[in-house]
């Protein structure tokens, strides 16, 4: 389908369901589409980090966008992550992606080698002249080292090289700069990636939201979406609180044993088994699991957001 331009409203990054082997679990993945799709979602973004995409087969990652795009069967534009090291590397993925029916790809940075600018501005060019679906950048400068400047974001934007841009930096004042100057640019989408300020960005005009979080609780994301659209900044603030609160659950993995992002997938994992969406709660090799205990604790949150 077309690509709503600009798309608005809570694109959750879906999780990738694995089999105890780490296989991709196709009928897990697919309850999990139909569970975001019934929470009222807009759209779907698939092969992000929290697909795990670092972590995926090419064969997999192949898998993973002709089920969800199958499954979706039109009703949402779906996009899929194109991340990889190097720009010839991603020229290839997004061939594939486009061959197995996205609506648009969304690429990082290059980032093995560390990037000038004009570089960046010329991986981003090669992916625009390569593609036949909109571009979409993703700044995630945690996982790729290199912070995507505001300048340069709205440059390829003014030159039709971008559509959008999904902001996982943590740089709010950084986003600001690329929605401001996004308003002159009609069609240009701004997405945050951040759970916990999905309403300060759509008060300063961002478009929507890719929530990690939201493949929990998509309901709760799309109705906080919907109170900060109508303008009702009160219940659009206690409704951010609680899913503040319930983003607590990424806490609950040992630091001391484990990194954050095993810690983070692990609890997401967790509840969706918890919720009975995933047959099981893997998460690619080489992530450390959750303990029965920690599960138990991530059983809480959800408990206490009336989830479970």
């Amino acid at each position: 389908m077309t690509l709503p331009a600009p798309l608005t409203g809570v694109v959750p990054p879906v999780c990738t369901p694995l089999t105890p082997d780490r296989e991709v679990d196709v009928p897990s993945l697919r309850r999990l589409v139909d569970h975001l799709v019934a929470g009222g979602v807009d759209a779907l973004f698939v092969l992000g980090s929290t697909s795990e995409v670092a972590f995926l087969t090419d064969r997999q990652r192949r898998l993973v966008v002709e089920t969800v795009v199958e499954q979706v069967s039109g009703k949402l534009p779906v996009l899929a992550g194109v991340i990889d090291m190097t720009t010839p590397r991603m020229l290839d993925h997004v061939g594939a992606v486009t061959a197995a029916g996205a609506d648009a790809v969304v690429a990082t940075a290059p980032f093995y080698a560390r990037t000038h600018p004009a570089e960046i501005s010329r991986h981003y060019r090669l992916i625009a002249e390569r593609a036949t679906i909109p571009v979409i950048a993703y700044d995630i400068p945690v996982a790729v080292h290199t912070k995507l400047p505001a300048g340069l974001v709205l440059e390829l934007a003014a030159d039709g090289v971008l559509a959008g841009l999904k902001d996982s930096s943590g740089d709010l004042g950084g986003f600001r700069e690329v929605v401001t100057g996004a308003r002159v640019l009609p069609g240009f989408t701004t997405l945050t990636g951040s759970e916990l300020i999905v309403d300060a960005a759509l008060a300063l005009g961002a478009h929507g939201a890719v929530p990690g979080l939201a493949n929990v609780d998509p309901h709760g994301y799309v109705r906080l979406d919907r109170l900060c659209r109508s303008g009702d900044v009160e219940r659009a603030r206690t409704e951010q609180e609680r899913l503040c609160a319930l983003f607590g659950m990424v806490t609950v993995g040992d630091p001391a044993r484990m990194g954050g992002g095993s810690a983070a997938l692990g609890a997401f994992k967790a509840a969706l088994h918890l919720r009975g969406v995933i047959a099981c709660p893997a998460t690619a090799e080489p992530q450390i699991p959750l303990s029965p205990e920690e599960v138990e604790r991530v059983g809480k949150y959800l408990a206490g957001a009336g989830l479970l």
